[in-house]
């Protein structure tokens, strides 16, 4: 794994006008992020190099592919907070939090609600895909009653959502606030998610920016992203809420 960094040149601290990640996969071995503690601790100190202070750590809760259990991932977030202090990492390990797919688990679990949070009052969604989920403006609305504040993740990788689409707007007149993928902006993910992702942050429509990171394939491409002239001028243009978090 070392040996796959060796190819990418210092990371440039770029993101510390960011100040928090909140939304990545480095808890291992829980869903299709991090394979190991190992690969998990690469993965911090490169979020460190790139300039970020403070992290969350948001594992895919999805039935039945990533059946996880809010008390478990508690325990392995602070397993993995112990091992980056005695590596000497000095990045800040928040808390744990939870990227929920919005499927028939979680409809079912808002009447006894135990989401793990970020910053003690988003919950972090997300969406299939493929296809659009019938009825979600609704759960997310029945959700915000019970007091929670929503973050959807990368609506830009969404195939059916764009700023002309009515279920963005109506979920934009809901109050959802979008948190976009960093590496969507440097077209990680392919030209339709960076065209979106540019859309979004044109429109006053990305509110946060996440990694997403999952491991080191992801960590050498932020890397490469914090040489780029593109993000860069984003980073300067445009504020965003991670500074709060």
């Amino acid at each position: 794994m070392f040996e796959f960094f060796k190819k990418y040149k210092k990371a440039e601290p770029i993101f510390e006008a960011l100040v928090t990640d909140m939304h990545n996969h480095l808890v291992p071995m829980v869903d299709d992020g991090s394979r190991s503690m190992t690969e998990s601790l690469q993965c911090i100190r490169t979020m460190q190099d790139l300039g970020y202070k403070r992290m969350y750590i948001t594992p895919h809760f999805q039935f039945p592919r990533f059946p996880n259990n809010e008390e478990d991932i508690k325990r392995r977030f602070e397993e993995v907070k112990e091992a980056a202090k005695n590596e000497g990492l000095e990045i800040e390990l928040i808390a744990a939090g939870g990227e929920y797919r919005i499927d028939d688990s979680f409809e079912k679990r808002i009447d006894d609600p135990h989401f793990l949070l970020i910053n003690d009052r988003y919950v972090l969604v997300e969406l299939s895909l493929h296809q659009p989920r019938m009825g979600m403006e609704e759960v997310i609305f029945n959700l915000q009653m019970k007091g929670f504040e929503v973050i959807l993740a990368h609506p830009e990788r969404y195939p059916y959502l764009n700023i002309h689409s009515k279920t963005a707007e109506h979920l934009r007149e809901q109050g959802v606030l979008f948190q976009l993928n960093v590496l969507s902006l440097d077209g990680f993910y392919g030209e339709a998610a960076e065209h979106k992702a540019q859309e979004y942050l044109k429109a006053g429509w990305a509110d946060m920016l996440g990694t997403d990171l999952h491991n080191t394939k992801y960590a050498g491409a932020l890397i490469e992203a914090s040489k780029s002239c593109k993000v860069r001028k984003i980073l300067e243009k445009y504020q965003f809420l991670n500074t709060e978090l």
